[in-house]
């Protein structure tokens, strides 16, 4: 194998999803997902360190996100690293690194979300086999052991 850029992450959203269309009419949400990381430091005091990821989804998939994802969200994406390149306003270059997400999965639970777990994948060129990732239903059970 050359090379693999895969992502997956579990976290919930910052804020509800910003979806907008492009000039070809083609969906795309951004969101940012927190992940969070609990440990005892060397004095035994819990520390937490949260980490903040732009995501991004296209498509059909990006209006599902807008529809049944909000603020606080639990949530599955497995997608790839992309970083992006542009110009501000004073002509500087800048940078961005996001997840282009290509499947999603909601994980809260059916009362939290109305929705319950579903798998979602965005209908790109992605084969479904390649790119899917069956989460049983056990890990709907895994709510109240999360720490956030």
């Amino acid at each position: 194998m050359s090379s693999l850029n895969k992502v997956m992450i579990i976290g919930r959203l910052g804020a509800d999803p910003d979806v907008r269309y492009t000039q070809s009419n083609a969906a795309v949400a951004n969101m940012s997902v927190a992940t969070t990381d609990r440990y005892k430091d060397r004095n035994g005091e819990l520390q937490e360190k949260t980490e903040w990821h732009r995501v991004v989804v296209w498509n059909r998939l990006a209006e599902i996100c807008q529809q049944y994802l909000k603020k606080g969200s639990l949530v599955y994406f497995e997608g790839k690293l992309e970083t992006r390149e542009w110009e501000d306003k004073e002509g500087q270059k800048r940078y961005t690194t996001e997840v282009k997400a290509f499947n999603m999965q909601m994980l809260d639970s059916r009362g939290d979300q109305g929705g319950g777990s579903q798998q979602r994948n965005s209908g790109s060129s992605q084969p479904a086999s390649a790119g899917s990732v069956e989460l049983g239903d056990d890990f709907e059970d895994m709510d109240d052991d999360l720490p956030f």
